[in-house]
């Protein structure tokens, strides 16, 4: 399914993310939006993540940053098509420039598509892009504070994926400190721990995906 852009369904970021979310309920194409802070490994993240579902699931990542097409080529590298939207300076993705990348898919060639948001704690948050679901990354060495202060993020996602743990012995950060503020913020999220340096808790990951792929294609 090639996507002709319609202006009169771009005037503002709701009518816009209802246009993606209809493209990709049409194509039953999975749409996961990747947030986090600048360093925290999305991207690392998505490359193992490629590298270990590209065998049975067609996948595709549109690539969000200030400047640079860095992270797309990298994801190109591992074999998936990459689309890189450069905001010049604007602080997250909205559901307007996704629209604009999709034109360059067919959707109904692609199983999972990842959305790899500006890297940011608050801006991305807020922001509807018609996808099926909001996943947060947090690193080991960004403390234990982020959580308690930024709960807009995380009130709005349903998985947050602890980043870089094996870095745990040489920092001072609490899982179960995490685990907790996570739980106050949003009862309905899960954390689950991984290392995409040493593979630990990657496939908890991928089977969350699929198990979220096999709901999105059933509906």
């Amino acid at each position: 399914m090639k996507v002709t852009l319609r202006t009169d369904v771009l005037t503002n970021n709701n009518k816009a993310a209802d246009f993606n979310r209809e493209l990709f309920q049409n194509s039953k194409t999975l749409v996961i939006n990747l947030m986090s802070s600048p360093g925290a490994g999305k991207t690392t993240l998505l490359e193992e993540t490629v590298r270990e579902l590209s065998g049975n699931y067609r996948i595709a990542v549109i690539e969000g940053d200030l400047a640079t097409e860095r992270d797309a080529d990298r994801i190109r590298a591992m074999g998936a098509k990459a689309v890189q939207i450069n905001t010049h300076g604007g602080c997250h993705l909205d559901a307007r420039m996704v629209a604009a990348a999709l034109a360059e898919f067919d959707l109904d060639e692609i199983d999972l598509l990842f959305i790899e948001n500006v890297g940011n704690l608050v801006c991305p948050s807020g922001y509807d892009l018609g996808q099926h679901h909001k996943v947060a990354v947090l690193s080991v060495p960004e403390g234990n504070d982020k959580i308690p202060k930024y709960p807009q993020m995380f009130m709005r996602t349903e998985l947050v994926l602890l980043n870089k743990i094996d870095l745990l012995p040489y920092l001072d950060f609490n899982v179960g400190e995490a685990k907790k503020d996570l739980t106050e913020i949003n009862p309905q999220s899960m954390l689950i721990p991984v290392s995409a340096r040493t593979q630990e808790g990657l496939y908890e990951w991928f089977a969350w995906i699929e198990g979220a792929y096999l709901k999105c294609v059933q509906q």
